[in-house]
């Protein structure tokens, strides 16, 4: 056997090893939960609404707030590699991440503004 297969022998038994592990613990979790079936764990649950016949309506709020938390989760991603690389960016990058920070910060401003952060 060649060094370049043995290479990927390594690569296949760690994926066996990973997949006998996750097979096990599977396995031990179905052998020690408790099975009480309940005619209540069977409802859909969404929200903290109950469904109406079989379809549950939730709030568009909950989508709005999802979509503020990403755009935000999406400025920090794009924040940490700028901090990083900011003596090498030099002004333009600076003024770049003023401009990109004013146009999220006017978007919360404004959602703000017509009371879509507001919960009830």
């Amino acid at each position: 056997m060649t060094e370049f297969y043995r290479q990927y022998l390594a690569v296949a038994v760690l994926i066996g090893a990973a997949g006998l592990m996750f097979g096990a613990m599977l396995g031990v979790g179905r052998l020690l939960r408790p099975v009480r079936p309940q005619p209540e764990k069977f409802v859909s649950y969404e929200a903290g609404s109950d469904p109406i016949s079989g379809f549950g309506q939730s709030n568009i709020r909950y989508y709005v707030y999802a979509l503020l938390f990403v755009m935000f989760d999406v400025e920090a991603v794009f924040i940490f590699p700028w901090a990083v690389k900011l003596e090498a960016l030099g002004w333009f990058g600076l003024i770049e991440m003023f401009v990109f920070i004013t146009v999220l910060t006017l978007g919360l401003a404004y959602a703000w503004r017509k009371g879509v952060l507001r919960w009830a």
